[in-house]
């Protein structure tokens, strides 16, 4: 059974279009008006596997805000979906990803349960237009909707894009080898046999 989903939100302050496949290869299109968020979804896409299609449109003349946030409810939601029941999902993943002295770490649970820990402290600053404190919002967004589990930590960094990227990097591998489907496994990874 294909693993896939769609999903669409429209609000008064985006629209937004996603397409997902978890057994892909990392083709991507990647259409937003946040030049940055669109660098970092391909990362998602390519790292992961994840064949992923977004075409959004927001209210950027005010800020990047509603669209980030937006997108990461949009993504966690087809996740969510293309999961299904999660029967032999490996459901627990970690990766680390370095990107030049940026060392960053995600810690995935497809547990049902949204809980989000973003273990840095990003200054209040702009990469390019684009604002580093949406980093955490993206996250956060993407872990209630698609009710996982996201921890993030990092030991050492000192340029933002490259923490902001490796943070990208290490989600993509962690969230691919958390949704891997295991031979192994015939069943819902949980004693209480639902997730």
């Amino acid at each position: 059974m294909a693993r896939t989903a769609e999903v669409k939100r429209s609000t008064t302050e985006t629209k937004i279009e996603v397409h997902l496949n978890l057994d892909g290869t990392g083709v991507q299109n990647i259409q937003t008006p946040v030049p940055f968020l669109d660098h970092m979804l391909s990362q998602l896409a390519r790292h992961g596997y994840f064949d992923l299609t977004v075409k959004a449109e927001g209210d950027t003349r005010i800020d990047s805000h509603h669209t980030v946030e937006d997108v990461g409810i949009a993504v966690g939601q087809a996740f969510h979906k293309a999961l299904g029941d999660k029967k032999g999902i490996r459901r627990f993943a970690e990766a680390s990803a370095p990107l030049n002295e940026a060392l960053a770490q995600c810690v995935v649970d497809i547990s049902g349960r949204a809980f989000f820990v973003f273990n840095l402290k990003l200054p209040k600053a702009k990469l390019g237009e684009f604002d580093v404190e949406l980093v955490p919002e993206f996250f956060q967004a993407f872990s209630a909707n698609s009710k996982m589990t996201l921890h993030f930590n990092s030991p050492y960094w000192n340029n933002l894009h490259h923490i902001t990227e490796a943070l990208f990097k290490s989600f993509a591998r962690a969230l691919d080898s958390a949704c891997t489907l295991d031979p192994r496994r015939k069943e819902v990874p949980s004693t209480k046999g639902v997730l």
